[in-house]
């Protein structure tokens, strides 16, 4: 049974489908403007495993991710580089699905531009403003009316009253009350805008995601993600919207992941510890973009994460524990040719039905990698197969163990190979094996000496193989 904790509730609730076999799940996605950071990546695996481990369960999983490509930032941004809006855009939208390439994250089924959708944003804030909602402000603005939805502050559990008395006093005569918020803006000179009942304008931020969802998921679907960010007073807002709009739920379950902290301290430009994903991948301390994704799957989507070289190192390390203990078995074709699951899978499965427990289902693949190494040569053939398709299967699960195990030990640091090029290394190895068999020991080992020198670990194997990776 799995039991997901519900941000709505502030409880752990089984996940119970709208339509048996299907789950409908939206997940709130980038504001093309800059490259993306790894406080995106570790909300985009986070959600990655969730719906890679609900596909494995057996669902039916339609996966939407909005791009928001139009707003403030974006249009300021553009103007800055001198560069068309569209032309901006689409390069961050490229390097963006570059990045998340690069990390095993999964396509979305759907990828909304906010730019693709505004009829429908159109349409959903006429009706908010039908249904006594929403009002034309005096400066032609579109805005919601807080007031007006009772159960707003739901989500993130402030009251009305409260956000009044800490709000900021501002002069703005268009609004009824402080905590309204804008749908449709009016347009400004130069600022690219689309015809509406209330003048040319666009629409504001939070409108793009429940127009969105509402159109490709319906009125209610079964769930919501997004960063911890996000919870106030986005998603409050889409709530707000959606609910009102519609009457029906929107969202059965919300889901929000932790903040990403950079050597104990908040990541943010202000304090130059601003790390974007191609930074982090390109910068000589990763040796693939695995081991980004690793790390970021040892803590729990929930709470705070932690980035440093140590941790990094750490996460390099764990990794290429799994990667040696597949290193010498025959593996599966494919996860679907792996025999009937064992003991690991059942307790992944129970790791992960907690709420998508990833440390725990990394123990459990550090547990199955180490049985695996304990069977050795002491196990037969078919038994140690079935062990590493197990560990395989479960580890394609969370992304990672994509590689083939040669492959991996042959990166070196970066996914960039040493100073020798692999085929050199091969080479000197067969040189290496002559002298030995010739019983020319001396040159065997000023060989094993050069390798080393450039960075090339040797391991000698029964039957005079010998196996080699980058240091």
């Amino acid at each position: 049974m799995l039991r997901i904790h519900n941000s709505l509730t502030g409880k752990k609730e089984e996940l119970k489908p709208i339509r048996p076999g299907e789950i409908g799940m939206y997940v709130c996605g980038d504001t093309v403007y800059d490259f993306c950071h790894i406080g995106h990546a570790r909300s985009k695996v986070a959600f990655d495993v969730v719906r890679r481990y609900l596909a494995w369960s057996g669902y039916r999983v339609r996966f939407v991710r909005n791009i928001t490509d139009i707003d403030d930032k974006i249009i300021r941004r553009a103007a800055e580089l001198g560069e068309p809006i569209d032309t901006f855009t689409a390069r961050f939208i490229d390097a963006m699905h570059e990045d998340y390439d690069r990390l095993g994250i999964l396509r979305p089924d759907a990828e909304p531009r906010a730019t693709q959708h505004v009829p429908g944003m159109i349409a959903l804030t006429r009706t908010l403003i039908e249904k006594g909602h929403a009002y034309v402000a005096a400066d032609g603005d579109v805005m919601y009316s807080v007031s007006s939805f009772e159960p707003y502050g739901k989500l993130s559990g402030k009251r009305l009253a409260d956000l009044r008395a800490g709000a900021r006093i501002e002069v703005d005569d268009a609004k009824r009350d402080p905590l309204d918020f804008v749908l449709w803006k009016r347009a400004k000179p130069g600022e690219p805008s689309w015809d509406s009942p209330w003048g040319p304008g666009r629409p504001g931020w939070h409108i793009e995601c429940s127009a969105m969802s509402h159109e490709l998921l319906g009125t209610q679907f079964d769930i919501h993600g997004g960063g911890l960010d996000l919870k106030f007073p986005h998603h409050e807002n889409e709530i707000a919207q959606s609910c009102a709009a519609s009457g029906d739920r929107f969202a059965h379950l919300w889901m929000h992941n932790g903040f990403v902290n950079v050597d104990d301290e908040k990541m943010s430009k202000s304090l130059g510890n601003f790390f974007t994903i191609r930074t982090v991948l390109d910068s000589g301390h990763v040796r693939h973009p695995e081991v980004l994704r690793f790390f970021l799957l040892s803590s729990h989507y929930r709470g705070p994460i932690n980035y440093s070289l140590d941790q990094i190192e750490q996460a390099d390390a764990a990794l290429g524990r799994l990667y040696t203990a597949l290193r010498d078995c025959p593996r599966p074709a494919s996860p679907a040719a792996s025999s009937e699951p064992g003991d690991a899978t059942r307790r992944f499965r129970e790791a992960m039905d907690d709420d998508f427990n990833t440390p725990e289902a990394l123990a459990v693949l550090q547990s199955l990698a180490s049985e695996l190494n304990r069977a050795g040569v002491a196990c037969d053939t078919a038994s140690r197969s079935r062990l590493a398709a197990e560990l395989g299967a479960l580890g394609q699960v969370l992304g990672v163990l994509a590689l083939e195990p040669a492959e991996w030990f042959r990166l070196g640091v970066g996914g960039v190979s040493a100073a020798l090029p692999a085929a050199e290394v091969e080479a000197l190895i067969e040189a290496r094996r002559q002298a030995r068999k010739a019983k020319d020991f001396r040159r065997s080992d000023e060989i094993r000496d050069q390798l080393a020198a450039a960075g090339v670990i040797l391991e000698d194997k029964p039957g005079g193989v010998t196996q080699w990776r980058y240091r």
